[in-house]
């Protein structure tokens, strides 16, 4: 009598050529020589950025700590330019208050615009004025800082001031517009507008990349539906374009976010919670600060700006991890990915 049941302990011979080759892992044949390197370098890579994070996380710990556990009487008498009878937590308030505000005026100027400007050049603009129309978007993002502050401080501040002050006189029962026009231009709303200029490139870039890779069958089967050129960027390009756009969004916001010297040489600076956009002395950002104190700050005083700078860096990290999960729900369908 023949059984058809294999024998205890006797190996089974692999038949499946995928299954082994998925038991074997790491000694797959595809994964030999250069392409073994390879994964250890884009895995070493990958590590390494984790350790900058925590690296600069620690540092900004080590260094803000003399600050974060001082007492607030102490830190007054220490540090010159810290107000009396307010906490550490009672400073960084208005600065990330500033630095939030300014940051989302920007986005709120600039991402529309950008859109626009993408659009125009991906969809709309004959090819050589698009590649040419290109090269001017990108050069802005090549421009330093210090010429958009010296810019904004010496050109635009009185060139739209008569224009803050009309918005001020006709629109002051606005929030945003109300107060006291500053005289010079130098307010929160012109940093704003500058800080959406720099920005501008980036959001640009990348959504008329996104944008690019709309697949040619969903253009042409909205186009064949009878819809015209408008029609069919409003189904077809943007829905599949809307993760990108959010990503690009929030990298601008980043930039804007940290952005130093435009708002430092142009913004008459505050600590207050104030959504006066057109009023000086209302408003100053975490990193404009920085850069006013630190010249002159004692030991303590460079532990208080670095505790503010760590409020920064947090308010960032939370930033891209939203926009990760935001660019994540959708990617399967977008051209986020």
């Amino acid at each position: 009598m023949t059984s058809t049941q294999p024998r205890t302990g006797t190996p089974r011979p692999d038949t499946d050529p995928a299954a082994a080759a998925a038991r074997r892992g790491r000694n797959r044949p595809a994964d030999r020589g250069g392409s073994r390197v390879f994964r250890w370098l884009a895995t070493g890579a990958g590590v390494l950025i984790l350790v900058i994070l925590a690296a600069v996380a620690v540092f900004l710990v080590q260094r803000a700590w003399p600050a974060l556990s001082a007492d607030p009487a102490d830190l007054a008498d220490t540090v010159s330019w810290f107000p009396e009878d307010t906490s550490l937590l009672g400073f960084v308030g208005p600065l990330v208050f500033g630095s939030l505000l300014a940051a989302a005026l920007a986005l709120l100027l600039a991402t529309p615009v950008a859109i626009g400007i993408a659009l125009f050049i991906s969809h709309y603009a004959p090819r050589r004025l698009a590649t040419a129309l290109g090269y001017v978007v990108d050069l802005l993002a090549a421009i330093p800082s210090v010429v958009y502050g010296l810019w904004g401080g010496l050109v635009l501040s009185p060139l739209v001031q008569p224009l803050w002050a009309f918005l001020g006189e006709y629109l002051g029962w606005i929030p945003f517009f109300a107060g006291a026009v500053s005289p010079t231009g130098r307010v929160m709303m012109t940093v704003g507008v500058v800080l959406a200029v720099m920005i501008l490139p980036i959001i640009t870039a990348i959504c008329r990349e996104v944008f690019l890779q709309t697949p040619r069958l969903h253009e042409e089967a909205a186009l064949a539906l009878g819809a015209t050129q408008w029609e069919m960027v409003r189904m077809a390009v943007l829905p599949f374009a809307r993760s990108g756009i959010v990503s690009a969004a929030m990298l601008g916001l980043g930039r804007a976010l940290g952005e130093t010297m435009a708002v430092l040489m142009i913004l008459s600076p505050g600590f207050l919670y104030s959504f006066q956009l057109l009023a000086a002395g209302q408003q100053q950002t975490i990193a404009a600060n920085i850069a006013a104190q630190f010249p002159e700050a004692n030991q303590t005083g460079v532990a208080t700006l670095i505790a503010t700078g760590l409020a920064l860096f947090v308010i960032t990290l939370a930033v891209n991890m939203a926009a990760r999960a935001i660019v994540a729900r959708r990617k399967d369908f977008s051209g986020a990915n």
